[in-house]
């Protein structure tokens, strides 16, 4: 068994990474920090979880952990780490966009590396600090990676993809509001968003020529999971972006290439990825699909503890979506 320690446990990405790791027969929770809630049950913040847990939430740091997991909010991760020491061989992964750039990929010495398994995945095995993506870069990543490999995505790439209200945070603002999210949809920061400069980074590492990504982010009225879709100009032809997308994603055990249209309900509550082609004249349509706060945030975290230490890839993340 290893010990492992949340730190920022009560919000939704700490809830659904406590909720894994409670079930994970390799892991005992050590500990989960929390500076506004120290002293409490994590039930308090996490009733999902009453019955199988008396955890309390603390406010101090055990450094001798084998394995932390920062589940702060972006740009926290460096300022916690400057504060508190962990031991050489305490392993950290971190869920914020603090070390997801390779520009910003090293901390005192801590090399991160970019925790996504389908492109990473012998990196991962050997790392001990991981920047886990985020959670539209998951989905439009593993949407694009086999066409980037294979020099197909010289033309520009549009990009639409709507995540649910968890997306946000716990945290509430007014466009998390029940009463503004309920009926409703509506854009947010188009083209700019800041996970594409990950995407762009993962896209480029294979050294072919990458079009403009033009995405379109969505505020949907649900609260998990991520729908995205993108097309670009593609001369082969539908068999052949089925074979192309089935031998670069052989060995992936969460990413599965569906034969008909996909819906969120297949992969809310699971670490799936499921990935659907269409060909129209000369395009080629693209959708991917991931539950935001797990394939997008915990569950990949957890993916990526597994390999860092020598687990089976999926321990403690067979799970299945509640389709009806």
């Amino acid at each position: 068994m290893i010990k492992a320690g949340i730190i920022g446990g009560s919000g939704y990405t700490g809830g659904e990474l406590i909720r894994i790791l409670l079930n994970h027969p390799e892991v005992e929770i050590d500990f989960v920090y929390s500076t506004t809630r120290a002293g409490k049950q994590v039930t308090t913040a996490h009733p999902d979880l009453l019955g199988l847990t008396h955890l309390e939430f603390t406010g101090k740091v055990n450094p001798n952990i084998d394995v932390v997991f920062l589940c702060l909010g972006h740009g926290n991760s460096t300022q916690f780490l400057k504060e508190h020491q962990f031991s050489k061989d305490t392993k950290i992964i971190d869920l914020s966009n603090d070390f997801r750039l390779q520009a910003d990929a090293v901390l005192d010495g801590k090399k991160f590396v970019y925790g996504l398994p389908e492109l990473k995945k012998e990196e991962i095995q050997k790392a001990k600090y991981i920047a886990n993506p985020g959670c539209f870069a998951t989905a439009i990543q593993l949407a694009l990676l086999p066409m980037a490999q294979s020099d197909f995505l010289q033309n520009d790439v549009h990009i639409n993809a709507m995540t649910g209200s968890t997306g946000a945070g716990v945290s509430p603002s007014a466009t998390s509001h029940f009463s503004w999210r309920n009926n409703n949809i509506s854009w947010y920061k188009p083209f700019t968003h800041q996970h594409l400069e990950e995407i762009n980074e993962s896209l480029n590492s294979f050294e072919n020529d990458i079009g403009e990504l033009f995405f379109l982010p969505n505020r949907g009225n649900f609260t998990r999971g991520i729908l995205a879709t993108a097309y670009s100009p593609f001369e082969g032809s539908e068999a052949e972006a089925i074979e192309l997308y089935q031998n670069f994603y052989a060995d992936a055990i969460f990413t599965h290439i569906a034969s008909d249209a996909i819906h969120l309900k297949q992969v809310v509550n699971t670490n799936q990825c499921h990935i659907h082609l269409h060909k129209y004249k000369n395009i080629l349509l693209i959708t991917s699909a991931i539950d935001n706060l797990l394939k997008g945030a915990s569950g990949q975290a957890v993916q990526n503890m597994n390999l860092m230490f020598g687990f089976q890839e999926d321990l403690g993340l067979q799970l299945k979506a509640g389709v009806f």
